[in-house]
């Protein structure tokens, strides 16, 4: 390991890093400074956890130590996928730039665009964006982006998974040519390969480690359960949670509504746990954080969005409440522990509808985990609540739908113990509803609950009505539509 001392940093900058407690540099970081500090381009592969944030935010700080920003016109732009990413680079950027008279700017979805533009108003060195809002603001005539002396591309695959790389090539041309360019990504796809070729000049590439490879600091754990039923599930990853010394830690689950029902089940059992995803209000996503870092909540529960964004240094544990669909997603999850050379414990709960998605991981990592009994529960006769095959079949048939069962109908003193059940899911909306949620919404609820018009089908509800169909005032599905035109749209950056 080498000193930070002997790759080249200002003394101002090193003294910001001796007060953070670093004192040698991770490999991506020895090798990506001094060709930073020299002016090239750099094309750096290296998984999160590897420390590149500092590979590339250290020399930034050097190289616009000298110069100042002018209205409008940004110096540096760094550009992340996500608004969790983005704060990161922003907190990493207020440490080390802490004894310079450098200014930045975050520019996030979420929060008040009037203090973002009053603050590019005055003049930042810095601009720390998503290329959504970025892109927003540019059309807006807010600022100018003919001044950038360096930009940086962070975690570009996931740039390229959210769809963002039209967006990040729009943004490459409205940069001058002659600017430096530092871009990272975990692993190189053809339109990530493309990309580099494309706006990088001659950069210095530099692998940190294959990629797609789990640290040997992480001591890797499967449970497999002999069924798939969702309780048993639950009752698995509390048992898992229970018997391990968790100091902090993140399940991740596939869903978002599964990131909700998990983190309400960890509460009611009376575990420290929130959910975090991208439906959440930026504003409680970015507290929910907070109180991570700080240690003033012990579980996060997260679906992938969180997988490459967090940057929490003392992660003790990793739950993979689900096998993730994508294997290159299980790398990405368990590297929340692990990091800087700490010890770290990941843990997976497998199902028999598991089998396709475990192989896929397995032969990824190219190693086998400790397989974990949970000894004295029977998790076969744990089941979540009746359910109709043949209703759930026309219905979500993802394991997202319960059946309103005697269970519903008890009250919580005379089952106490199926108290979590209860909290956790909704009776589950007949078929008619989800295909119309707008008119559901809108009827009265006594009237759906009591009148045999509410069980009609939505085309004749409209014609009993006298209201004109979906199909005929321009929707070309009918009322038929689609679940993903039903979602919640979230706008990225």
């Amino acid at each position: 390991m080498t000193e930070f001392s002997k790759l080249g940093l200002s003394p101002t900058t090193l003294q910001a890093v001796a007060d953070t407690g670093y004192t040698t540099a991770t490999p991506i970081q020895e090798q990506a400074i001094p060709v930073a500090l020299a002016g090239r381009d750099v094309l750096g592969i290296a998984q999160t956890g590897t420390g590149k944030t500092a590979a590339f935010t250290l020399p930034m700080v050097d190289r616009l130590a000298s110069g100042r920003a002018r209205a409008r016109m940004p110096r540096a732009l760094v550009l992340a996928p996500t608004r969790e990413l983005a704060d990161q680079v922003a907190e990493s950027f207020a440490k080390y730039a802490k004894g310079t008279k450098l200014n930045w700017v975050l520019l996030i979805g979420g929060v008040s665009m009037g203090d973002q533009v009053a603050a590019l108003n005055k003049g930042v060195d810095v601009l720390i964006a998503t290329p959504g809002r970025l892109l927003d603001l540019f059309d807006r005539g807010k600022m100018l982006l003919t001044g950038v002396e360096l930009m940086v591309v962070d975690e570009a695959d996931r740039m390229l998974d959210m769809g963002f790389i039209p967006d990040i090539e729009r943004i490459f041309k409205l940069t001058p040519p002659r600017r430096q360019t530092l871009f990272f990504s975990a692993t190189m796809p053809p339109e990530i390969t493309r990309l580099t070729q494309q706006f990088l000049k001659d950069p210095t590439r530099i692998e940190a480690s294959r990629p797609a490879t789990t640290a040997d600091t992480i001591t890797q754990h499967i449970t497999r359960l002999p069924t798939s039923d969702p309780k048993a599930k639950r009752t698995a990853l509390r048992a898992l949670v229970e018997r391990g010394d968790v100091q902090n830690g993140i399940v991740f689950c596939n869903r978002k509504s599964e990131v909700d029902i998990v983190a309400k089940s960890l509460q009611v059992h009376g575990f420290d746990a929130a959910p975090i995803h991208g439906d959440l209000d930026q504003s409680l996503r970015m507290k929910t954080l907070a109180d991570f870092r700080s240690g003033a909540l012990k579980l996060l529960v997260a679906s992938d969005v969180a997988a490459r964004g967090l940057d929490i240094p003392a992660v003790s544990h990793v739950f993979n409440y689900d096998v993730p669909h994508h294997a290159d997603d299980y790398v990405h999850r368990i590297g929340r522990t692990g990091r800087a050379g700490r010890l770290g414990e990941a843990f997976m709960i497998v199902t028999p509808a598991d089998d396709k998605s475990l192989d896929k991981v397995l032969k990824l990592i190219k190693k086998e985990p400790v397989e974990l009994p949970l000894d004295g529960i029977d998790f076969a006769s744990i089941k979540d609540r009746p359910r109709d095959d043949s209703r759930s079949s026309r219905g979500r048939g993802r394991g997202e739908r319960s059946e309103r069962g005697s269970r519903s109908r008890r009250s919580v003193e005379e089952a106490p113990v199926e108290a979590e059940a209860l909290i956790e899911t909704a009776p589950t909306p007949a078929p008619e509803a989800e295909a119309a949620p707008q008119r559901a919404r809108s009827r009265n609820k006594t009237e759906a609950k009591t009148t045999p018009a509410a069980q009609k089908t939505p085309q004749k509800a409209n014609q009993a009505e006298g209201r004109q169909p979906a199909s005929l005032a321009g929707n070309p599905f009918g009322d038929d539509v689609p679940a993903f035109l039903r979602r919640p749209v979230v706008l990225a950056g």
